[in-house]
């Protein structure tokens, strides 16, 4: 189960409310997941929080038919994929509501979230995709 930090609280918090934020560059003005205090394509700390589309399409996936670690294990088979975010980055993810036949790479999708446990502050949820209604 992930856990915020100071750093990551606000990310968290926000796909508990059911939105993604996403870290936006001031000086060179791209997005970029996954969170960071400085920018990955400029090396900027000029960095803040900035609420996503929720929108992206498939770059890739694998169907996972064996996972010992918990909780993957009592959830397989499952899809695990790289989505291309509307915003740009590309994010590892897991696909739901979505037979595996169904699959095609360019598809386009929308963020939904999933209980991932609960934590002392409450409910933590993680954002997935699902195909796009």
């Amino acid at each position: 189960m992930p856990e915020a930090d100071a750093f990551s609280r606000a990310y968290w918090e926000a796909a508990a409310e059911g939105r993604l934020l996403l870290r936006h560059c001031a000086a060179c003005g791209r997005d970029h997941h996954y969170p960071r205090e400085f920018c990955p394509h400029c090396w900027s700390e000029d960095v803040g929080w900035r609420q996503g589309s929720g929108h992206a399409t498939l770059y890739t996936w694998s169907v996972v038919h064996r996972n010992d670690l918990p909780p993957f294990g009592a959830r397989t088979p499952y899809v695990a994929a790289v989505v291309d975010l509307a915003e740009g980055p590309r994010m590892m993810t897991e696909i739901v509501e979505c037979e595996e036949s169904a699959l095609r790479i360019g598809m386009e999708l929308e963020v939904t979230f999933r209980a991932a446990g609960a934590d002392p502050a409450g409910e933590v949820r993680v954002p997935v995709f699902r195909p796009r209604r």
